[in-house]
């Protein structure tokens, strides 16, 4: 554990990391059959792989909500 406070957005870049990694780890075995040579994976697998790009915005997000924070905070900051 760090000592290190919670800023804000963290939590949604941490979510989407995750969600990430289940779409890239979905992505990868949706393609996986098509080199084996084996049967296609079911429909619901291909939407558990846009999982991924869900997992950029939402990470993504977090990024934006975080650099907002700290704009406005140095923007207090000179001002005050």
């Amino acid at each position: 554990m760090s000592n290190e406070t919670s800023r804000p957005g963290d939590l949604l870049v941490r979510t989407g990391a995750i969600v990430f990694l289940v779409g890239a780890v979905a992505t990868m075995a949706t393609v996986a059959p098509l080199f084996l040579g084996a049967d296609p994976l079911p429909t619901a697998a291909y939407f558990v792989s846009m999982l991924m790009g869900v997992g950029f915005v939402v990470a993504a997000a977090g990024v934006l909500r975080a650099v907002a924070a700290q704009r406005r905070a140095a923007r207090e900051a000179a001002a005050g």
